[in-house]
């Protein structure tokens, strides 16, 4: 039975400790398959060659079988003969057979007993590899789910760990408000000094409208007491 311990322990070992380790779990998981398909073959050999000598011992049970049946017919036409002690030899050599014969059927059956065995031991072996098989589609989208959620929460982390960039930002976003300050500021100084300036002009038009009008006024009263030289 010693020829399926690597190939059991090839099968019951644990999947998810093979994921965790292996660099690239669908890699291993068909070098796993790979190996126990070459397990199982040198098995199915082992165990032809085990059906084989089964299959020789029963050829020679029936082979002693056959020639104790021999001897025996022999020993009957010697006493048909009339000879005793041919006879006698005949059975002597019968029952050399008789012995051989029962070594031989008690080999047979201990062979064909564990031969039955190894039989339902690889059915069981090969039952289990197909099962493999059909999970290792199923291990490895679960271990490339795996891989990437844990990308994702380490993108994450990296993010999440690092203050500087955040302060960056933040550093950034307060630099961007004194200037957008600045502007604002800048433009209402030029809108109240640009305002400023058309008062003035318009005062200085008014005073200077005023001050003729005066003058004017003042002429027309000087002239107004002027003798009449007409």
């Amino acid at each position: 039975m010693g020829i399926f311990s690597r190939l059991k322990t090839l099968i019951s070992s644990n999947v998810n400790d093979v994921i965790s380790k292996a660099e690239k779990p669908e890699k291993m998981l068909n070098q796993l398959l790979i190996e126990m398909n070459e397990q199982l073959i040198e098995s199915k050999k082992a165990v032809a060659m085990a059906i084989a000598d089964e299959k020789k011992l029963e050829r020679e049970v029936q082979n002693q079988a056959g020639l104790a049946q021999e001897w025996e017919r022999k020993a009957m036409l010697a006493v048909n003969a009339g000879k005793d002690d041919l006879a006698k030899e005949a059975l002597l050599r019968k029952q050399e057979y008789d012995n051989a014969h029962a070594e031989y059927q008690k080999q047979w059956v201990a062979q064909k007993t564990a031969v039955d065995k190894l039989k339902e031991s690889l059915r069981e072996l090969q039952n289990k590899i197909e099962e493999a098989q059909r999970k290792k589609n199923l291990l490895i989208a679960r271990a490339k789910r795996a891989e990437a959620q844990q990308r994702i929460q380490n993108t994450i982390s990296s993010v999440s760990g690092n203050r500087t960039a955040f302060d960056t930002f933040d550093r950034m976003a307060k630099k961007v408000d004194q200037m957008e300050a600045q502007a604002e500021a800048a433009q209402e100084l030029e809108d109240f000094t640009s305002n400023s300036s058309l008062d003035k002009k318009f005062a200085e038009l008014e005073n200077s409208d005023s001050t003729a009008d005066m003058m004017l006024l003042e002429l027309k009263e000087k002239m107004k007491a002027l003798p009449d030289k007409s």
